[in-house]
């Protein structure tokens, strides 16, 4: 007698136990995730009961002509037992006409988008609708990305907000960041990059490949790239960086137009590339350098030129300091190298440097860059520079018509300072310096910084310059208070406690956080007779030099004073940089603990203008994962003194303890944040 022949009628994915413990179920997506290593199971509708002489495969394909051969291509019976370093599947339950099947991948399978094809003898069972996609697996012991810490897997790969860390080295600002890795189309645009990147399909295995390849993907070039960057502080046509606060709305925009997105900085690449990361199964973390070093001639030294009146010369100072500067790092065993470099890699998804031909940094490990290993790929000469390396000023004087150049000042300890991020569980900055270099001026870190140049084959060729008399100087300034006088204190200690004259002589600019000048603002210059070891001279910068300027400025200012002190009597000259940023008045908010799905949620701003001048444009602007989009308030102008309160109004559509973003913004005062976790249930 004939036998019918077997057809699938139906395949379901069905919902995992282990889906709510590895936090896949959370993605908002159409199509099944699942964690390389993790089981999944799925149910085979047939037209007649599965009898032992059916022939039943399961064939997982991914990339383009996949096959066995090239790992592309996984078939599997599941009836017969696979060898231990292949997927496996099993029979689960047999009922009628219903079949479950276990399904276990491999925890070095590739990552990305499958298509799942059921066999049935010469009936093959084709649906757009069975494509799953697969993840890195830091829950399993097996894979290349397991993190055994279970605080860590919540906050470096399930926490969907954050932080980045901002500003200047002594005056460290939150500014608040959602990752949003969970929200819909993220995922799907992880993966579309995936596919986008030059990744080679057996690539996508490796954590070390898939970094680099989306650190590359990060930046817009030769029509690729999901973000454009800008510093020129003209954001026509685009979105000024520092309005950002999440990732989400820039891959979503990505995904939905696959136009590269405008404009971004370092804090905004570093976001998008950690949201990618997060989701892709990377534990990745947002890290802030202050201080951090562009060093082009790649020679772990940073030299800045200035003339007599300590202005930069710009033509000659191809180096550059940046005030602070974000990337991320992502956790991974690194397989293609010697033992002890597993952990956290550096990975810096900015534009700076071409890396293999490519705009791409990383992954660099964190134990090569402390040791300074600076071979050790990928880029570690790269980041080794940008948190160490010996800072020299250079005085250039024209004497008879021909320029001369003086050291005047060797810096050891000015480059790559309060390495932050945030603390694990908690809204608190976490100071990881000491994960990237030893103590500066500790004997560990001058032997780094030896062995660094010495697998350079150089040596340095500078030493610091040695002063008779003049031992140290620095300066000193506050923030200040928008609108308010600066002082700038500088302190000079001597050898001698002698009366004597010093002419002290300052260059004042507002610039970028990348050191860019957008403005010269004033020289000041003063001459004081000092006496005992240790004096003070102060300078005091006028509101009025700068507070015009801040409206052309559509970034976050900062005031850069460049300090010359030359004592009159032994012609000794030292110099000193400092930078000033401002502080803003605060402003409170009023939001319920609780809310619900569906129901209104009113969120009340009281500010009042404490500063001196008045802000022009001033907006309110409230941000969730919990809601559906971007909420604002317009106010116009607020005069000094004045106090003004806005309602905005909102309605939740996810459960969940979610963050509430406020922001304050004016022409004068870019941002200020205040936020608020508000639980919301059905």
């Amino acid at each position: 007698m004939l036998q019918c022949k077997l057809q699938v009628l139906l395949v379901d994915f069905l919902k995992q136990e282990n889906a709510v413990s590895h936090h896949t179920w959370e993605f908002q997506t159409s199509s099944p995730v699942f964690r390389r290593g993790q089981v999944f199971h799925l149910r085979l509708v047939l037209n007649q009961p599965l009898q032992s002489y059916h022939e039943l495969k399961l064939e997982f394909s991914t990339g383009p002509n996949p096959s066995i051969a090239k790992h592309t291509l996984v078939v599997l019976d599941p009836r017969t037992p696979s060898d231990h370093y292949n997927w496996q599947a099993t029979l689960q339950n047999e009922s009628g006409k219903e079949v479950t099947v276990a399904v276990t991948s491999t925890p070095n399978a590739i990552l990305g988008k499958y298509q799942l094809h059921v066999k049935t003898g010469k009936h093959i069972l084709k649906s757009e609708e069975n494509i799953l996609y697969l993840l890195f697996n830091p829950w399993c012991k097996e894979d290349t990305v397991f993190m055994p810490d279970e605080d860590e897997r919540k906050e470096y790969i399930l926490n969907d907000t954050g932080c980045h860390y901002v500003g200047v080295a002594r005056s460290i600002k939150y500014k608040p960041w959602n990752f949003g890795q969970f929200e819909k189309n993220v995922l799907d645009c992880c993966i579309s990059l995936l596919t986008e990147s030059s990744l080679k399909p057996t690539d996508r295995r490796d954590p070390v490949l898939v970094c680099r390849a989306m650190s590359a993907m990060m930046s817009f070039e030769k029509g690729q790239g999901v973000l454009i960057g800008n510093w020129t502080g003209d954001y026509q046509g685009g979105t000024a960086p520092y309005k950002w606060t999440g990732s989400a709305p820039i891959l979503q925009q990505y995904y939905s137009t696959k136009q590269a997105v405008r404009f971004g900085q370092c804090w905004v690449f570093a976001g998008i590339l950690t949201t990618v990361l997060r989701a892709l199964g990377i534990p990745a973390r947002s890290v802030t350098a202050f201080d951090s070093a562009h060093d082009t001639e790649k020679n772990l030294t940073v030299d800045t030129y200035v003339n007599e009146n300590g202005e930069k010369i710009t033509n000659m100072s191809r180096d550059s300091v940046w005030n602070f500067h974000v990337w991320t790092d992502a956790w991974m065993k690194r397989l293609d190298l010697p033992k002890g470099y597993d952990g956290w890699q550096a990975v810096d998804a900015t534009p700076q440097e071409r890396s293999q031909g490519v705009f791409c940094c990383g992954p660099s490990p964190l134990t090569a860059i402390r040791k300074g290993d600076i071979f050790i790929v990928y880029d570690t000469r790269f980041v080794f520079s940008e948190v160490n390396g010996d800072r020299l000023i250079w005085l250039v004087k024209m004497v008879n018509g021909q320029e001369e150049l003086h050291i005047i000042s060797m810096e050891t300890t000015s480059i790559g300072k309060n390495i932050s991020t945030k603390a694990v569980g908690q809204d608190r900055r976490r100071d990881i310096t000491y994960e990237y270099k030893y103590p500066e001026g500790s004997s560990e870190e001058r032997q780094v910084m030896d062995h660094a140049f010495l697998l350079l084959s150089s040596e340095r060729e500078h030493r610091r310059p040695v002063k008779e008399n003049f031992l140290h100087m620095s300066v000193q300034s506050d923030d200040v208070l928008l609108g308010n006088p600066v002082n700038f204190t500088v302190i000079l200690k001597r050898k001698t406690a002698a009366l004597q004259n010093v002419n002290i002589s300052g260059s004042f600019e507002l610039q970028l956080y990348t050191g860019k000048k957008v403005a010269k603002l004033c020289d000041l210059n003063k001459t004081s007779q000092i006496q005992g070891q240790v004096s003070e001279v102060t300078l005091t910068l006028d509101s009025k030099t700068y507070i015009n300027s801040l409206a052309i400025l559509d970034d976050e200012p900062v005031i850069r004073g460049f300090i010359i002190a030359e004592i009159v009597e032994s012609k000794e000259i030292m110099a000193s940089e400092v930078f000033t940023s401002f502080q803003y008045p605060e402003f409170s908010i009023e939001l319920p603990n609780t809310g619900r799905v569906g129901q209104l949620l009113v969120c009340n701003c009281i500010f009042r203008n404490t500063l001196a001048i008045p802000l022009t444009d001033v907006k309110f602007s409230l941000e969730s994962l919990g809601i559906s989009s971007l909420q604002t308030s317009d106010h116009g102008t607020v005069q000094p003194g004045e106090t003004i309160q806005s309602q905005i109004k909102c309605t939740p559509i996810k459960t969940g303890p979610k963050k509430f973003i406020v922001k304050l913004s004016s022409k004068q005062v870019k941002e200020i944040n205040a936020q608020k976790i508000v639980l919301i249930t059905k």
